[in-house]
């Protein structure tokens, strides 16, 4: 690995000329980091945070086999895998790194030959419209993908606005050329998702039309405007759908040449002649409210067709966005995996309304955004913990229009709750807790969300005590989440508790004692699981008995989801202290995080989880799923933070690399991603809704925090290198820190935070 020569800490670096330039922050980020199995991420073209995230899909694996769950199909959550030899095309829609999917919307590919209108086997390419490529002709880079379709000799490039993808292809032979759009085609397929879908050939350059699927979200519906940059001379299409009843369109020859196409699944071509090196380009809008919304974001976004002008703008889109913080690094690897998990960061949430402002709600009716934009793709029970914060500290406008997003989902909510994971206007269920109230209370104690502080304290509330949902009537009854009738109550009662100490923080900041006093006392409760003669958390029933044949070591079956006792038990970020009290004191709380870096967990004990594989677990800490995130910085609060240090900068160079398989699990939509930017930095939100952030062991060897307005918050790790992962002394602006964290005011207020690094662990005050 090269070291790189530090020539400045300022956001400018001299050309050879002299001339001051811009740094290319996107040249550091590498997409196709975490596409292998358990990284889920695609390479594809995105704008920061964009609707329309237009990547390859590699596989057609189905949801479903022999009449159950297919667990091949877990591999595609995010459509690519990196493994896989041939390509079936490129979907507009896509999720970054989620353990489970949906999405795949309006695939395209070029074909030349003979036109076939069924996406073939990886085994058989040739029978269908899928190509072979090798990675050797392949690349990507933020907002642009490449690659070439070795069936038929076709470059494809690829681009993307916030709402607009654009396609560029380049043909090396001539012959006859199909464009296939594939609206069957879906990520985490079955027979009956497609509800309905619907074309229209407006004219022999544009087609516009939507798609209904019931899928993660049971009611999603996708409009789209597409245009070609020429003529086609002939269409048609192919429905997979076999109704009895067609009315009386069977007086038309609806396969070809009509221009109204309607039915369960359907595959349509557009047809060109193409000579050697001539070009084709597409574009392809997308909206959830209409078709009409689909060409007034086309016409907004992109009305050219210079593919060239949108790559190098959405580039400087990313580059924005990168330079929010200016990272120099011990090598060059470092340097590629911070920005890349920056650009992780940033694909998720996405934009959801039309560039007029207008979005489909929870309730399937169209809104407007007056005073905010609208977005989606919340995958909370992940995000919370690191992503969110990170959002809050560098994305604070963004934050904003969040949480107005969240608030807008809970008042067109018929059961009166914040989202719990949500996307494309659906509340989807997924996982546990309610920590959308995490990301409010969080960027209101920081002062980032100030609005209508009465609003979002009702909405924490109303959704914190909705008693139909997920154990909570129980938890409000008994003080726990009991193990009959309820899988994972031990880690409910844990989630529930953090998330309402949340909304007493958040009821302390709005000024309402009431509120506040009652839901400190609804975050104690997380004690009521904790059983002193085994040591662990642990199931109990609803007569408060403990659940025998308790097995702490195993993720399946013992009140836990995604997890074990070991980790999971130590879930109560907002009481360290108590926990350690309750644990049996310091000495015997620092001997458990031990041993819980080091001790052997068998195959057995992971088998069942299909989130949790090797490659993310150290001894038995599992750092590839997210309930453990907080943990290696619970040294903080005994008096040996130095491990802290020793584990937090184990795990940033064991758990996180510059290849396809450089994270260690599921990248959840950037949490994944978060929890390395914030560590290599030197800190971490150990419990959102507090304004304290816990010191680690910075790898960077300085950062320049943009927080506008001209402000910066520098930090300087000084000595740093790979030996030296301990801190001998903490400044603040110049000012020793006796305490091993620094407040959200403190970083941005401007300054500087510098640490001293040493070899040899040092005390430091709590």
């Amino acid at each position: 690995m090269r070291t790189l020569i530090i020539i400045s800490l300022i956001l400018f670096y001299c050309a050879p000329d002299g001339r001051a330039q811009e740094n290319d922050y996107t040249a550091h980020v590498n997409p196709f980091i975490g596409t292998e199995r358990m990284g889920h991420t695609f390479p594809g073209a995105v704008a920061p945070f964009g609707f329309v995230q237009l990547s390859p899909d590699t596989d057609t694996i189905a949801y479903e086999k022999n009449g159950a769950y297919n667990p091949d199909v877990y591999a595609y959550c995010a459509g690519y895998q990196w493994e896989d030899p041939t390509i079936v095309g490129f979907s507009h829609t896509h999720f970054s790194g989620t353990g489970h999917s949906d999405l795949g919307d309006m695939l395209l590919i070029p074909t030349m030959g003979t036109l076939k209108l069924n996406p073939g086997t990886e085994d058989d390419p040739a029978a269908g419209y899928r190509s072979r490529f090798s990675h050797r002709e392949e690349g990507a880079s933020p907002g642009y993908y490449h690659v070439r379709l070795q069936d038929y000799d076709i470059d494809v490039e690829l681009t993307a606005s916030e709402r607009v993808g654009m396609h560029r292809y380049t043909f090396h032979r001539e012959g006859p050329v199909h464009v296939i759009l594939d609206m069957l085609h879906g990520i985490y397929n079955y027979p009956e998702k497609n509800v309905w879908t619907f074309m229209r050939v407006e004219s022999d350059r544009r087609v516009t039309g939507w798609r209904q699927t019931s899928g993660w979200a049971r009611t999603r519906t996708v409009y789209f405007a597409m245009e070609f940059d020429r003529p086609f001379h002939a269409y048609g299409h192919e429905k997979t759908d076999s109704a009895i009843y067609r009315g009386f369109y069977r007086k038309f020859d609806e396969t070809r040449g009509f221009p109204e196409m309607a039915g369960r699944g359907i595959r349509a071509y557009f047809e060109f002649d193409a000579e050697k090196g001539e070009q084709l380009q597409v574009k392809m809008a997308l909206s959830a409210v209409s078709t009409e919304g689909a060409l007034r974001n086309l016409a907004a976004e992109v009305p050219h067709w210079d593919f060239d002008a949108l790559r190098a703008e959405t580039a400087r889109k990313w580059n924005r966005e990168l330079s929010r913080v200016h990272a120099e690094t011990i090598d060059d690897e470092d340097r590629t995996i911070f920005y890349t998990a920056l650009y992780h960061a940033f694909i998720a949430p996405a934009v959801y309304e039309d560039v007029d402002g207008s979005y489909r709600g929870l309730d399937q009716n169209i809104h407007q955004s007056d005073d905010f934009e609208n977005y989606t793709i919340f995958s909370l029970w992940d995000t919370y913990r690191a992503l969110h914060p990170l959002f809050t500290l560098l994305q604070p406008r963004r934050t904003h229009d969040m949480i107005e997003s969240m608030l807008a989902h809970q008042e067109q909510s018929v059961h009166g709750m914040l989202p719990v994971w949500s996307h494309h206007a659906n509340e989807n269920w997924c996982m546990i807790g309610y920590h959308s109230v995490s990301v409010v209370a969080d960027a209101v104690v920081k002062g980032v969300y100030e609005d209508d502080l009465p609003r979002a304290l009702d909405a924490c509330v109303t959704t914190a005590r909705y008693g139909l949902y997920d154990g909570l009537g129980d938890y409000m009854r008994l003080g726990y989440v009991p193990s009959d009738g309820n899988r994972a109550s031990v880690s409910k009662t844990l989630e529930y508790a953090y998330d309402d100490w949340a909304i007493a923080q958040l009821a302390r900041t709005a000024g309402d004692s009431s509120f506040e006093e009652s839901f400190l006392r609804r975050a104690a409760t997380w004690r009521n699981n904790y059983d002193a003669g085994s040591g662990f958390m642990r199931p109990r029933r609803s007569d408060g008995s403990w659940v025998e044949d308790f097995d702490p070591l195993d993720t399946h079956g013992q009140g836990f989801i995604e997890g074990n006792a070991w980790n999971y038990g130590l879930y109560v970020p907002h009481a360290p202290e108590q926990l350690i009290d309750v644990m049996g004191g310091e000495a015997r709380f620092v001997s458990f995080l031990d041993t819980l870096f080091v001790m052997e967990i068998e195959d057995r004990h992971i088998a069942q989880t299909e989130d949790i594989t090797r490659d993310g677990i150290i001894g038995n800490y599992v750092h590839g799923n997210e309930p453990g995130h907080h943990i290696p910085y619970l040294y903080n609060w005994t008096a040996q933070p130095w491990k802290t240090e020793e584990k937090v900068r184990m795990i940033l160079d064991r758990m996180y690399g510059d290849e396809t398989d450089g994270l260690c699990g599921n990248d959840d939509c950037g949490q994944m991603s978060a929890w390395y930017v914030f560590s290599a930095m030197g800190f971490y939100p150990v419990a959102p809704g507090s304004d304290r952030y816990y010191f680690g062991s910075p790898l960077l060897r300085s950062a320049v925090i943009d927080l506008g307005g001209g402000k910066q918050f520098r930090i300087i790790a000084r000595d740093q290198s790979p030996e030296n992962i301990h801190v001998a002394e903490i400044l603040l602006n110049g000012e020793p820190l006796d305490r091993r964290y620094i407040t959200h005011g403190e970083i941005t207020a401007g300054g500087m935070l510098e640490f001293v690094m040493t070899n040899t662990p040092a005390m430091h005050t709590r």
